[in-house]
């Protein structure tokens, strides 16, 4: 699952309430951890808090489950330099997300994530996520990379699109995963065989998420839909003023961690404060 960072009043990382957020996720059940993602404001933090949180993931979770890195960007060179110096200790995989901005063409992508590949320490999850980066990695360039690069080993799929899931579930190689980018989705791309869930409502209720991605790896679709139902509306009231924002809210709400992120994200509204105080206090 993709973690917050929290921070302070003053905009500055507030590590106790993520050494608290940690322990949370893990006592919650999550599978793994994925750090310095788009839920965590990776965007916004400087080199040196990038490391000292990336730090404080690892020492607190002293091994107990897998530590994913997010490393990716527009500009290629850059992102294959910090590979090249990268420390992987405590670390499993690294999350690479498809440049924004940019727009390049699908042989540009995948040019980029070849030259990615190519110096990568650790295994690689693609990150599909058209609806930030502007363009959208499309199922040949998906299976074509699986294809030719044994480290590049899943693809975190958030395009919205249950065809396109589909379609690389359908001719992915042997060994590929194809995580679900999208809370809502999960279930059903799951059952068409999907292998999970990079979540970002796991933040707030990781033994509920847990529970209903571990019914739907088993074929439990009566619990499964139990619990989806149960999270639907939460999970679209998290989303509907921006990501982190709403799961920050939650987190507040429930005595985890503060509300606070940076611009140019500002905190939710009072009506969506409001109604979400409300579905966390019925669930």
């Amino acid at each position: 699952m993709a973690i917050v960072t929290p921070f302070n009043a003053d905009g500055s990382v507030n590590f106790e309430h993520l050494q608290k957020l940690t322990e949370h996720l893990i006592s919650g059940g999550v599978n793994y951890l994925v750090v310095m993602g788009t839920t965590g404001e990776s965007v916004t933090l400087t080199k040196e808090e990038k490391k000292a949180v990336l730090q404080s993931v690892i020492d607190t979770n002293n091994g107990r489950i897998p530590v994913v890195l997010g490393v990716g960007g527009n500009n290629t060179a850059e992102i294959v330099a910090q590979l090249e110096s990268l420390d992987t200790t405590g670390l499993t995989a690294i999350l690479s997300v498809s440049p924004a901005y940019n727009k390049p063409t699908q042989d540009g992508i995948y040019a980029h994530y070849k030259a990615i590949s190519e110096v990568s320490p650790l295994p690689i999850i693609l990150y599909n996520v058209p609806g930030r980066t502007g363009s959208n990695m499309t199922t040949q360039t998906t299976l074509r990379l699986a294809r030719d690069f044994d480290n590049i080993i899943a693809i975190k799929e958030a395009s919205g699109s249950l065809d396109q899931c589909t379609a690389i579930l359908k001719d992915r190689p042997e060994g590929f995963m194809v995580i679900s980018g999208d809370d809502t989705l999960s279930l059903p791309i799951i059952a068409s065989g999907g292998d999970g869930v990079i979540s970002v409502v796991a933040n707030a209720f990781p033994t509920e998420y847990s529970e209903l991605i571990s019914a739907s790896l088993n074929g439990d679709l009566v619990t499964a839909r139990k619990r989806q139902y149960q999270l639907f509306d939460i999970i679209n009231m998290l989303f509907a003023e921006g990501n982190p924002a709403g799961v920050k809210c939650a987190l507040k709400v429930l005595g985890i961690c503060e509300e606070n992120v940076r611009l140019p994200l500002v905190q939710v509204s009072e009506g969506l404060r409001s109604k979400l105080e409300s579905q966390i206090n019925q669930l």
